[in-house]
């Protein structure tokens, strides 16, 4: 068997198109053109390159990019000014603060100071509460990615198994509450847990976010499962020269290809949906603060 190799840049350059479609008819029918704030402290280089692309991104799909860019020392007290600010800006839907922030901040108190309808990270605790109870929540956007392969590469989940890999507020807990609402009975495993490799050969599906390189292998695999890798690792890869680095997943791809009925590689797996779904989440708060139908196919 060879496994079905889930494209997820190509399924991602649909999500954009269909909020370039939403965001059209929100300027054409109501006049509102949804907006998205990104606000980094420091100059981490990673973030740097993650945030020029999301602000390409949210201009091509027709809404408004905000970005905001502070000093690496950027007192506490500035930073909240500065989301007080859009929290109350009502051109701006969505707000982001990229993470990770110096260490004189705490990412848990900067996400309790974004408003939870501008919460396009999914991560306020607020959101992270109704995702659990089945409320109308702000979705993490790697999940909700994921989540959007799931349907599209088997449609009806009802009764399957599923097991995730990784216990994390950002995909872990978000990942296995979306599981549970399309009614799969859901187990996560986690650092502690016991025979992990009999747990993950009992999945129909099975996503891998622990953060470890290449760590699920082949015969960790039920014959025939969909398989989610969310992990990105940088490994050293001398085959390419010296002090080279390769991008792995949590999965080891080679021998887990020849297993599962599909699975999502790295890169070009989860990687480009974050942004994609971070575009639909905007577009989705827009809607919820104006009284408007939400986007149909965008969200969970």
């Amino acid at each position: 068997m060879v496994a079905t190799r889930i494209d997820g840049k190509a399924f991602a350059a649909t999500v954009r198109s269909k909020v370039a479609e939403h965001v059209a008819r929100l300027k054409a029918d109501h006049g509102i053109t949804p907006g998205l704030a990104v606000v980094l402290v420091g100059e981490d280089p990673a973030s740097e390159v993650y945030v020029r692309a999301k602000g390409r991104q949210t201009v091509e799909v027709g809404m408004n990019s905000y970005e905001h860019r502070l000093d690496a020392d950027t007192s506490k007290a500035d930073l909240y000014a500065l989301i007080d600010k859009l929290n109350n800006d009502p051109a701006v839907h969505g707000i982001l603060v990229q993470f990770p922030v110096p260490d004189h901040l705490s990412e848990t108190d900067i996400v309790a100071q974004i408003a939870p309808q501008k919460d396009v990270d999914g991560l306020h605790i607020l959101n992270a509460g109704l995702l659990a109870s089945g409320g109308k929540a702000m979705v993490s956007c790697t999940p909700l990615g994921c989540l959007m392969l799931l349907r599209d590469q088997l449609g009806n989940m009802s009764g399957l198994n599923a097991v995730v890999v990784g216990r994390s507020n950002l995909v872990g807990k978000p990942m296995a509450a979306l599981l549970l609402r399309e009614s799969c009975t859901v187990t996560i495993a986690h650092s502690r847990t016991r025979e992990i490799e009999a747990l993950c050969r009992s999945a129909d599906i099975l996503v891998a976010a622990v953060g470890r390189p290449e760590m699920v292998k082949g015969d960790w695999i039920k014959p025939g499962a969909t398989v989610i890798d969310v992990g990105i690792n940088r490994i050293p890869a001398p085959e390419k020269g010296e002090g080279k680095m390769r991008l792995v997943g949590d999965v080891d791809f080679a021998s887990a290809s020849e297993v599962a009925g599909a699975i999502t590689p790295v890169p070009g797996g989860v990687g480009p949906m974050t942004i994609a779904c971070l575009l639909a989440n905007t577009v989705t708060a827009a809607c919820r603060v104006n009284g408007l139908d939400e986007p149909e196919g965008l969200t969970a």
